[in-house]
């Protein structure tokens, strides 16, 4: 039933507690390729001139390839075919057409479980997924979340 699977990870260990269920979906579902995404957004317009843009942003780019590197080889130690992907942009957006551009069956992400003023501020991608994508999303909220924080 599914055969790609896509799991966008942020950097954060929050966002890492998607893995084990990732482990079992792709094991219980035969899945045949597990993406790793990255998005790294846009240096906002705000920052001071000087600023030397293109050196901040291959930075992150190249410290996202390794992240992604580094859960790749513990993935793959699980028997997993994983690829990595780093891209630029809003996240909810990429994700989003990432996944409907290659065709993927079906989302993992851990919800960092934002609400009220703090999800109005920093937005939920998680939402904008379940609003924009044809593809199933599972949702993975830590257990030792305090909600809201």
């Amino acid at each position: 039933m599914y055969k790609k699977m896509l799991v966008p990870l942020d950097g954060s260990e929050l966002a890492e507690c998607v893995l084990p269920h990732v482990i079992a979906i792709a094991a219980g579902c035969g899945i045949g390729k597990v993406t790793l995404l990255r998005v790294i957004e846009p240096i906002p317009p705000e920052t001071p001139p000087a600023t030397d843009f293109e050196a901040i942003q291959e930075a992150s780019m190249k410290t996202a390839e390794k992240y992604l590197a580094k859960i790749k080889t513990k993935l793959t130690k699980k028997g997993l075919n994983v690829e990595t992907k780093v891209l630029l942009g809003r996240p909810g957006e990429v994700i989003c057409e990432f996944a409907d551009r290659n065709k993927m069956d079906i989302i993992a992400l851990a919800t960092h479980g934002r609400s009220g003023i703090s999800r109005w501020i920093f937005g939920s991608v998680a939402d904008k997924l379940i609003r924009c994508c044809s593809m199933p999303v599972v949702l993975i909220r830590p257990q030792d979340y305090e909600h809201g924080s």
